[in-house]
């Protein structure tokens, strides 16, 4: 009889790349996200041959199949398969999947599962690819990660009152409680943000380009705050591309 395969091996995990960094002369770090078993890091090793089946494989944003083992919290690749289904992001796509991938990276514990949020990552690069309105797609991801990881934004009823949003207001968003009509007691420096975009944000329709401005600063914020005001590459790249274009694209 053949030997057991070991119980912490894990076998074709539907997955991506999320970053490699070099290890030693031959091989890769490699950060990946998977549906079961959420952010996992690995040794590939050999993977920077020049002969290596894993080399083209592992790169980000192609779907794959990956296998591990190990029980520590630096696994072993053992094996990757392309599974398809999805084209490479080029452009302000691209752009775009490195911004999702930074957040992750940033937000994200390891091993820790969500296989909605993998779900909505593996969505959202697909509309992006297919050629989608960046924004929307962003916002809506977000959202998605921050209730993933249990800070769901409250957008449609004050935290104050407990009433409506009313579009036509301004209100003080505490990242921890909703939208405000008055800060809290020494906690001035909170956005400020329409109740139109509050609900905007909500409902994932964005009626103007001043609403979906708003969304993005408002969302830029919250997250600054829950990633501890470390910085976002991506974000400095989207911003250099913008520069040259002169246009905003709804890039990060």
């Amino acid at each position: 009889m053949g030997a057991r395969p070991s119980p912490l091996t894990r076998r074709d995990q539907p997955a991506f790349v999320l970053h490699t960094y070099p290890y030693r002369e031959t091989s890769l770090i490699v950060e990946a996200f998977s549906a079961e078993y959420g952010r996992v890091a690995m040794v590939a090793r050999g993977a920077k041959r020049p002969h290596s089946e894993l080399r083209g494989l592992l790169q980000g944003f192609q779907p794959l199949l990956l296998s591990w083992s190990g029980g520590r919290e630096l696994k072993t690749l053992v094996k990757a398969e392309w599974r398809g289904g999805l084209a490479l992001p080029t452009g302000p796509a691209l752009v775009c999947g490195f911004y999702l991938n930074e957040l992750l990276l940033k937000l994200l514990a390891r091993e820790d599962p969500h296989p909605r949020l993998f779900a909505s990552y593996e969505s959202t690069l697909s509309e992006l690819v297919a050629g989608a309105e960046a924004a929307p797609l962003l916002r809506r991801f977000e959202l998605t990660l921050l209730t993933e990881l249990g800070y769901a934004l409250p957008l449609a009823h004050e935290a104050d009152t407990g009433g409506a949003v009313d579009p036509a207001a301004r209100y003080h968003y505490a990242f921890d409680e909703g939208p405000r009509r008055s800060p809290p007691a020494g906690r001035a420096r909170l956005p400020v943000v329409r109740g139109a975009t509050l609900l905007a944000l909500a409902d994932g329709r964005y009626v103007d380009q001043g609403t979906a401005t708003e969304a993005k600063r408002l969302m830029r914020d919250v997250l600054d705050h829950y990633l501890e005001q470390r910085g976002m590459e991506s974000r400095r790249v989207a911003q250099d591309l913008q520069a040259l274009d002169e246009q905003d694209k709804g890039l990060p």
